[in-house]
């Protein structure tokens, strides 16, 4: 572990360096949090502009569904190599390459659709793009603690959380007044705009030159690099704990935004615009959370905040189905997603801190992995169980099982993990 701990301390001298300047005042990190913002708003301008352009080109949502189910299987796949990559390679020229390899293959899309719709080459690029994107998040994980030092990496990944979150709301938004503007086609073009300057961004980031012992060895196999990541976490008992806690979190709460789109229409028959503004009430939950984990953590410690936020997140759930008024819904809504803001940047910030820096692209594409194995099947069982048997009971059982999970981590390391 010693290159490990020689690492950390490389990083929090740079760190401790900035001294006490805000954030956004340290040129590295200010560049990068434009270029990671800039990168997240592509993502979310793509995830509206290309179904978009299939259903007016084919008028099928069975067609829109298929098109987001191939970008998501390939984000999964790429998510057990992503780690690999990142490790093995210059981690500022890979992030670079990541934007400037979306801006070409999402700047086809209107190029060729000037001579007629081409639909096959949406199922080529959306694929491609996506299991990029992850390669990008894993990378920018990755790097953070160079920029901040280990001291502020609860307050940087909060930063870029919430301005993530914020993204994650004007993408769509701004896809849409372009794509009923100027067409889907045109706001394909300002997504692959909006990964060029990105790219541009990060030319002025200086993450500096990893050391030799940081760098993963040429002669390691392909198949010990993919067992190295979760070698680390079944070894470190606070990852492990963590790890399977949030594969059972996850299972229990990926399919959340279903359920609270199908209460809203279903049970209190309002309509599309009402589920927009609901979701959008929930972003800025969101933000708040992102916001306030710093403080929160420099209080409380790693342990107490992270099964709090886990503990309100099933209340707020178990909630969400019994009350009966937009407001309400949109309120708890709001509540859930901070404190699953609030969680997920005290467990990324403490992975960040504890993970050898030569092992951290591989542990962070492992750790995804397993968080997510089964989240696909517990959306499709949780909202098969709300059509079966109603939204109220559903979310009832999984907002208290939810509150059980962080009750489950009083007895195991996560609660005295990280005290700062």
């Amino acid at each position: 572990m010693a290159y490990g701990a020689r690492r950390v301390a490389r990083a929090g001298s740079r760190g401790d360096a900035a001294g006490g300047r805000p954030l956004w005042r340290q040129r590295d990190f200010a560049f990068f949090w434009l270029a990671q913002t800039l990168s997240v708003l592509g993502d979310s301008f793509s995830l509206i502009a290309l179904p978009l352009l299939v259903l007016r080109v084919t008028g099928s949502v069975a067609r829109m569904g298929l098109l987001t189910g191939v970008g998501g299987a390939a984000m999964v796949l790429a998510a057990v190599f992503a780690g690999v990559i990142v490790d093995r390679v210059d981690r500022r020229r890979l992030l670079i390459g990541c934007d400037l390899v979306r801006m070409v293959l999402y700047g086809l899309v209107p190029v060729v659709w000037l001579a007629g719709p081409r639909l096959w080459l949406l199922y080529v690029v959306l694929p491609l793009c996506e299991a990029v994107g992850m390669l990008f998040a894993v990378g920018y994980v990755t790097v953070v603690r160079g920029l901040v030092g280990t001291g502020r990496l609860t307050e940087a990944n909060g930063r870029l959380n919430a301005t993530a979150a914020a993204a994650g709301v004007l993408g769509p938004l701004g896809a849409g007044l372009v794509a009923a503007w100027a067409g889907p086609a045109d706001a394909v073009a300002v997504d692959a705009a909006s990964y060029a300057v990105s790219a541009s961004c990060l030319l002025f980031v200086r993450l500096g030159e990893r050391a030799a012992d940081d760098r993963v060895p040429k002669d390691t196999s392909l198949g010990r690099d993919l067992r190295t990541g979760v070698a680390y976490l079944a070894r470190h008992p606070v990852l492990r704990s963590l790890t399977g806690l949030l594969c059972l979190f996850s299972f229990l709460t990926f399919g959340v935004n279903d359920l609270v789109i199908y209460h809203l229409k279903h049970d209190l028959g309002h309509d599309d615009g009402t589920v927009g503004t609901v979701l959008a009430v929930g972003a800025v939950g969101t933000i708040t959370g992102a916001l306030l984990v710093a403080p929160l953590r420099r209080r409380l410690g790693f342990g107490p905040t992270w099964t709090g936020a886990t503990a309100l997140c099933g209340l707020a759930f178990a909630g969400l189905g019994q009350v009966g008024t937009v407001p309400a819904v949109a309120a708890l809504s709001a509540v859930y997603l901070a404190c699953v803001g609030m969680a997920g940047t005290c467990s990324m910030s403490l992975r960040q801190e504890i993970t050898p820096e030569p092992l951290l692209g591989r542990v962070t594409s492992a750790y995804w992995t397993l968080q997510y194995s089964v989240a696909p099947v517990g959306a499709a069982v949780l909202t098969w169980a709300a059509g079966r048997y109603g939204t109220a009971p559903v979310a009832a059982a999984a907002g208290a099982c939810c509150t059980l999970i962080a009750l489950a981590a009083l007895c195991t390391p996560v609660r005295g993990a990280g005290s700062t």
